[in-house]
């Protein structure tokens, strides 16, 4: 399946909100809620939008998936130096295209796009869960640490570029 990694532009803050909050509404639906809606609306969204931190995936004419790619994330990793990194964050599909391996298209992405820039390390933060763990650790991402930032506490991994085609 090919896919096309787009920067999101500004008009595209609704799109990314809605593929977040399919995603967010399936969670909910299996008891796993992951992230608060209110996080997840097109007001909040618009400023990483607008910085260029949201790439959509798009296959044919739909945009199947979305991923935040940053080069700084003070939130939940400043005990690190970050001149050496990127960070993915908002991992998303829509259901109409889960299982066909869109995510992992995404990570591979961002991967290549971090080695370009010249960063040894991808680093990702997600919540405790195993199957969610396994999914990452399926990306060849290494367990980092855990951090806990109220009200959260994370699993923080990294996967080395040197190891990266």
């Amino acid at each position: 399946m090919q896919v096309e990694m787009i920067q999101a532009k500004v008009g595209d803050a609704e799109v990314v909100s809605s593929i977040l909050q399919e995603a967010a509404d399936w969670l909910i639906e299996k008891d796993q809620k992951l992230w608060e809606i209110n996080d997840l609306s097109i007001d909040k969204l618009g400023e990483h939008v607008e910085k260029g931190m949201f790439w959509l995936a798009k296959v044919g004419d739909e945009f199947a998936g979305c991923i935040r790619y940053q080069v700084s994330d003070l939130e939940y990793w400043d005990d690190i130096p970050h001149q050496d990194s990127a960070f993915v964050h908002r991992v998303a599909v829509r259901r109409k295209f889960a299982g066909q391996g869109i995510s992992a298209k995404m990570i591979e992405w961002a991967k290549a796009k971090a080695k370009s820039e010249g960063k040894k390390y991808l680093r990702l933060d997600c919540a405790n869960r195993e199957k969610l763990r396994k999914v990452y650790e399926g990306f060849g991402f290494k367990f980092h640490s855990l951090k806990e930032r109220e009200p959260y506490l994370v699993v923080r991994y990294e996967f080395d570029l040197g190891d990266f085609r």
